[in-house]
């Protein structure tokens, strides 16, 4: 436990925003939120272009500066919201570190795992905590998952998938500068659809698989391609060998034909249990009983910082609970860059400014259901996988 607790007489305790624009507007909802509960209270925010009055509200008047580190110092703030770029979280982290102030960083927490050790090493040595923002990680429903399993529910455990098809429009990969980037002016960015927008399936099923250390992972397969034209993946899947035996495989695309809710599926060799986990909503399905179906509440992440500082609770998300992540991160890193689908892979939704790719839905799927990659599942685009896949020995 730090040195550095906060007396609970103290709250509500001074927070203060690193991007409050794009997902920053979530943060801004939340910390409104938690500061009507007098839990905490905005006093800074660290935007290139201010907040209005209007999108404040009732926030009061929080002081806003571009410059992080001198908006720590005059705020006194003592935990420090970071949602900005990628590869900015390192260096803000530790700029929040070496002032004692405490983290809620967005996830991914870094675009490599060197910049991460970098930032989990320097804020262990500060003396700080920090809190990764995998919200899924936060439900209830993970700790009863585990028991249900435990208690041999579903058997023997077998392996662990994850789906996610979702839908961009090719605008979201002008949202920001650094979208759909691999690398931007010599920095890792690393913004594809495993490691950022379907980041938690990866995090959540890795989790549920007790994988989360990066010592956890032992070889780790990649299949990464793009329909749109951008450098990063907005297609893939990844297969990784974990030390506890269980495969991961985790399937995600942004060209969806249909937005569907992502999901991991927990394999047992008599069952099995699905976990939406954007919905907290679980269904148990094994030999022998009818399915049931389960839904639970979730913890917010900031409350559970705030939590931990003031009362001693158990932090949720320390960064070594992310190490396994991460090492998924530095594989899509340093596989070879994303193949684009060929033309004939792929097409327009008329008005919709979007690409989709035909039959991505159920391949997604079916790579879940049996922890199978795309090219195992035939599908052509998919089947000449030498010049996209790669295996990476973490030993």
């Amino acid at each position: 436990m730090t040195g550095r607790m906060i007396d609970a007489m103290n709250t509500p305790v001074p927070v203060v925003l690193a991007g409050a624009r794009g997902h920053g507007r979530w943060h801004v909802e939340n910390i409104r939120r938690l500061q009507k509960k007098g839990l905490v209270r905005l006093v800074g925010i660290c935007e290139l272009t201010p907040l209005t009055e209007d999108e404040l509200g009732d926030l009061g008047t929080p002081e806003q500066s571009a410059d992080f580190g001198a908006l720590l110092d005059s705020t006194g703030a003592r935990i420090a919201v970071i949602c900005t770029p990628i590869p900015t979280h390192t260096d803000l982290a530790l700029t929040a570190a070496e002032r004692g102030v405490h983290l809620l960083l967005e996830k991914p927490p870094a675009p490599s795992y060197a910049e991460f050790r970098r930032m989990a090493d320097g804020v262990a040595a500060a003396g700080v905590v920090c809190q990764i923002g995998f919200q899924s990680l936060g439900s209830h429903a993970l700790p009863a998952i585990r028991e249900l399993v435990d208690q041999g529910a579903i058997g023997q455990l077998v392996g662990l998938g994850g789906a996610g098809a979702w839908v961009r429009d090719e605008d979201y990969f002008r949202r920001a500068p650094w979208a759909g980037k691999r690398r931007m002016n010599g920095v890792d960015v690393i913004d594809g659809a495993l490691t950022n927008p379907l980041a938690h399936a990866v995090a959540t099923a890795l989790a549920l698989g007790g994988s989360t250390r990066a010592e956890d992972v032992t070889d780790i397969e990649t299949e990464l391609l793009r329909a749109n034209d951008i450098e990063s993946d907005d297609t893939s899947c990844v297969r990784i060998t974990t030390a506890q035996g269980h495969p991961v495989t985790i399937a995600a695309t942004l060209c969806a034909e249909r937005a569907d809710e992502p999901y991991v599926l927990v394999h047992g060799s008599s069952g099995r249990i699905t976990f939406w986990y954007k919905q907290d909503r679980v269904l148990l399905q094994r030999a022998g009983h009818g399915p049931e179906e389960f839904e639970h509440g979730r913890t917010d992440l900031l409350e559970n910082l705030v939590d931990h500082l003031t009362t001693g609770a158990d932090l949720l998300v320390p960064p070594d609970g992310t190490g396994a992540f991460m090492k998924v991160v530095e594989a899509i890193r340093t596989a070879p860059d994303p193949a684009p689908l060929p033309d004939g892979a792929w097409h327009r939704i008329p008005g919709e400014n979007r690409r989709v790719v035909p039959g991505i839905d159920g391949l997604v799927a079916a790579a879940a259901d049996t922890l199978s990659l795309y090219s195992e599942l035939g599908a052509p685009w998919a089947l000449n996988a030498e010049h996209l896949s790669k295996e990476v020995s973490t030993r």
